[in-house]
């Protein structure tokens, strides 16, 4: 199995994926603010789609579609429903062509999961790599979403989506096994926010490039990390022994077969 690291390094809680979400000014009325407000509160991902769909059924010319469609699916994502997540990442769109968080929860997904073998393979990755690079665009000149969002969270903000890009322009390149360019693009990742999940998905690249020594020395730094996971943990332990077998046979790449999935459940 090839790996996916499911977890959104930025949008970790659905209050932040709601402040950072692109939305106009408001509501057009009473029951349209109300309805929204349903899908903000929502407890859990499940109500949160119900709402969402109540929300979309009966204002489905409303300028907050996008913001609730993006809220759907990231609940998606949240439970670890890829297909319904693309499914309302590409509705999103739809509503907003120009929204950079759908561009980037797809991106990183597409090209976290799509296999060797895929039929549909070039098809899943040139899609991502088109939404990354897209979604950067969009940022450089991209105003605050939300007027609660403070000048430097929003500078937090873009430097994290940013990050979230370069890690699906990494993981595609190394679907295509272009570990140089996987190396380069998830450095330019963890050099932006120092992102745990990332930082194990590099070293398993490294493995698979044939360098143990580096792999090795960034998962001594995830295993420093405190309050760490302990699926990235279990994770990190498992990359480092396969970097120590790689290293102790002399550094020779491994075979074509892919380290292990990453799943961690989101709150």
């Amino acid at each position: 199995m090839r790996p996916v690291l499911m977890k959104a390094a930025f949008v970790l809680t659905i209050a932040t994926t709601i402040l950072f979400a692109q939305k106009p000014a408001g509501p057009k009325s009473k029951g349209e603010a109300e309805a929204y407000n349903g899908v903000v509160a929502a407890t859990d991902p499940a109500a949160r789609i119900k709402a969402a769909e109540a929300f979309v059924d009966k204002y489905s010319d409303s300028e907050l579609k996008a913001a609730v469609l993006f809220i759907e699916a990231y609940s998606y994502q949240q439970q670890n429903d890829y297909e319904k997540m693309i499914v309302y990442g590409e509705r999103t769109l739809e509503a907003d062509p120009k929204h950079y968080g759908a561009m980037l929860m797809m991106a990183r997904a597409m090209a976290q999961r799509t296999r060797e073998f895929d039929l549909d393979r070039e098809e899943k990755l040139a899609r991502a790599e088109k939404y990354a690079k897209t979604a950067m665009e969009l940022l450089k000149d991209a105003p605050k979403p939300n007027p609660q969002v403070t000048d430097e969270q929003w500078a937090d903000g873009k430097r994290e989506y940013m990050a979230q890009a370069h890690q699906a322009l990494g993981f595609a390149a190394a679907a295509r096994k272009n570990f140089d360019g996987a190396i380069s693009e998830l450095k330019l990742a963890i050099e932006a926010v120092p992102d745990p999940v990332a930082m194990v998905r590099l070293a398993q690249v490294y493995d698979q490039a044939g360098k143990p020594d580096d792999a090795l020395a960034l998962l001594e730094k995830v295993m420093a990390v405190q309050d760490l996971h302990p699926a990235i943990r279990q994770f990190a332990q498992a990359e480092r022994v396969r970097a120590t077998q790689l290293k102790s046979a002399g550094a020779k790449p491994p075979s074509q077969q892919a380290p292990p999935e990453v799943q961690i459940q989101k709150k």
